[in-house]
């Protein structure tokens, strides 16, 4: 009986033990779920922000793109386009956010500034109503790939696919088929430009670089912009940054000197195309 009693308390120590183990990686289990989830959305600023896409029409693209008339690979590339109307271009990365991209375009609402944002696919797909805000205030989409990874080291399937995956993403928002691609870091060679080029896409990159990227202070960024601006040129901004973007204020600070020096802010489809 000794020996029975004791064989019994040994498996209900064992039952135990394993009760508790089970619970223990439940909650590890559980806790790495809500790192990861935290991870997502860290650089999110705490306070709520309203996303309603606002009651402007939506602008929506062409469901094809035009056959590019250029004679090489190199001609579809733009970093400016000179003009005698003092037009210039923002252009906005990475996006969208949940919280920066909403403040963002109340700011260019303010100003009656239309601009053009060069979207990741991956991130429309976890922020679709910031996406439909930008679309819904009649802002122009760019694409910037899906998952915004290197395409030099790409194959040429490869590159279709991230293109493609992040149109598709992008058409959904409104059945808008965007005109322009940016690659990531605005690296590329022979090979990206072959496939944009087969796409009927056209690449825009920048001539004038804020480096709100990396945190710069506004009025940096501001002297910067001023002191390089000239007719033309495409500004590179970004509305997915980390903790405390200066993108905003930078806007802030630089939008009222653009105007009063004359310069007129447009998408890069009128850059390019007029109008």
């Amino acid at each position: 009986m000794n020996k029975s009693n004791g064989v019994s308390r040994h498996c209900r120590s064992r039952r135990i033990e394993m009760a508790f183990l089970i619970l223990g990686i439940s909650f590890l289990f559980l806790i790495g779920i809500l790192l990861w989830s935290w991870g997502r959305l860290r650089d999110a600023e705490p306070r709520a922000v309203d996303i309603t896409a606002p009651e402007a029409e939506a602008v929506v693209g062409e469901n094809i793109r035009e056959p590019i008339e250029a004679e090489t690979d190199r001609d579809i590339v733009f970093y400016r386009k000179a003009n005698d109307n003092m037009e210039i271009a923002l252009t906005f990365d990475d996006g969208p956010h949940p919280y920066y991209t909403p403040l963002i375009l109340e700011i260019l609402a303010e100003y009656d500034i239309k601009a053009t944002f060069f979207m990741i696919g991956e991130n429309i797909k976890y922020y679709p109503a910031a996406a439909e805000a930008v679309l819904a205030a009649g802002h122009e989409i760019g694409n910037h790939t899906n998952h915004h990874r290197g395409l030099k080291s790409m194959s040429d399937n490869e590159i279709l696919k991230e293109i493609e995956d992040c149109e598709d993403e992008i058409f959904a928002l409104g059945e808008y088929r965007p005109q322009f691609v940016r690659p990531p870091e605005g690296a590329m060679n022979d090979q990206v430009r072959h496939v944009v080029r087969d796409l009927n896409y056209r690449i825009i990159l920048w001539d004038v670089d804020t480096h709100d990227w990396a945190h710069t202070a506004p009025a940096e960024i501001t002297r910067h912009v001023l002191k390089e601006i000239d007719a033309g040129d495409i500004i590179l901004m970004h509305d997915f940054i980390g903790h405390n973007s200066p993108t905003p204020e930078a806007l802030r600070m630089m939008i009222p000197e653009l105007l009063a020096r004359g310069y007129k802010f447009v998408t890069v489809g009128e850059l390019l195309d007029g109008s």
